[in-house]
């Protein structure tokens, strides 16, 4: 279940200002550091929780399709295009009749499981992700961000960081579980 980042976020949950101001810097010297620490601290919380934060563009690739499919990283916003590649090395836009999406279950059922697919790739699923902007992101995810990027910065260099017990718990009730 390859997934593929279409479309990454426009901006980040947290801003630079907001990071300096967790981090108590006063200085511009460190703004460099600071905003890449940002999407680093993101991405490790998404890594996380399983779910994407700001609003992004992915694209799920199957080899065969169920009848039912999880779409991952909620939360789902919307299924954008279903594209099936035959074996016969035909390429088919599914109309969007050819599917529901539940959401927000994140879900997409055929009404009819295609057939004739070629045997990798046969499926891509285009999809929009993400709770929106930065405003609609929950705080104690944008909280947890802000931690992770202070054990970042605190650990920089060949200095791993480890994640704050305080920010996975501040994750824990947005983390994605398999039963």
């Amino acid at each position: 279940m390859p997934l593929q980042l279409t479309m990454p976020p426009a901006t980040e949950p947290v801003t630079l200002q907001q990071a300096k101001t967790w981090l108590k810097v006063e200085t511009d010297d460190e703004d460099t550091l600071i905003a890449s620490l940002i999407p680093a601290a993101r991405a490790r919380a998404e890594w996380h929780t399983g779910r994407a934060f700001i609003t992004q563009g992915w694209t799920l690739w199957l080899d065969s399709a169920a009848a039912e499919i999880e779409i991952p990283l909620p939360p789902l916003r919307a299924v954008t295009s279903v594209t099936l590649y035959r074996a016969d090395g035909g390429e088919e836009l599914l109309d969007a009749g050819g599917y529901t999406v539940g959401v927000p279950g994140s879900r997409l059922v055929f009404r009819s499981p295609p057939t004739g697919l070629r045997a990798v790739n046969g499926i891509a699923i285009a999809f929009t992700c993400g709770y929106g902007a930065a405003a609609d992101v929950p705080a104690p995810i944008a909280g947890a961000i802000l931690m992770l990027l202070a054990a970042l910065y605190e650990h920089r260099g060949d200095d791993a960081a480890p994640s704050p017990d305080s920010a996975l718990a501040l994750l824990a009730p947005y983390r994605r579980i398999k039963l």
